[in-house]
């Protein structure tokens, strides 16, 4: 006899991080377990970077499965794709420099993962689709933000520079500092979302 199914809205519990404004605010981003996958070099070219976003959504996809037909009898939407930019010099973002850029592509999990799940979806995925090669490089990791300043962009990537002008500005005539990486979070699919 199996239980009831369980079902969580993530994006809901998290809305304040996952419905930012056009107009930057200042919120209080609680601890996360993520899968995760580090890269460098230009988004828009590099074959590792499309390689790392199949291998998240295909794990989380597995994931969600693996837990709503299991015996956790968990059902949850996946959710989105997000990335932490940086550079050792960080004028290669001021100069459009991408193949100096550093990233790490992630996507949040349910709370309480086991350890043997994330490893079963895993092995799974390389049994069952072994052309996604990069999945042996995910991570299974907690990230630590904090408070964080955020707005909503919307549109194509190579317009973000003045809300990112913007943002940085609102940051500074805040108390304290700028720290960290620059953290994005992509509402819609990228690979399937026109630009615009």
């Amino acid at each position: 006899m199996t239980g009831a199914l369980q079902k969580i809205d993530r994006r809901k519990e998290l809305a304040a991080f996952y419905t930012a404004k056009a107009a930057p605010g200042v919120v209080d981003v609680p601890a996360l377990d993520y899968l995760m996958i580090d890269g460098e070099g230009d988004p828009n070219t590099s074959k590792d970077f499309a390689a790392a976003v199949e291998a998240l959504y295909r794990v989380s996809y597995t994931l969600k499965f693996t837990l709503r037909n299991g015996p956790e009898q968990l059902d949850y939407a996946v959710m989105p794709l997000e990335g932490l930019w940086w550079a050792d010099d960080m004028t290669a973002f001021e100069t459009a420099d991408r193949t100096a850029w550093k990233w790490t592509l992630m996507i949040a999990q349910p709370p309480s993962l086991k350890e043997a799940v994330i490893t079963s979806a895993i092995a799974l995925v390389q049994t069952k689709k072994p052309q996604v090669t990069a999945v042996g490089k995910l991570r299974f990791d907690r990230w630590t933000e904090g408070q964080s300043a955020q707005l909503l962009h919307i549109g194509p990537y190579n317009t973000e520079a003045p809300n990112i002008v913007r943002l940085h500005e609102f940051i500074a005539a805040l108390p304290g500092r700028m720290t960290g990486k620059h953290h994005e979070i992509y509402l819609n699919d990228m690979r399937r979302t026109a630009p615009e």
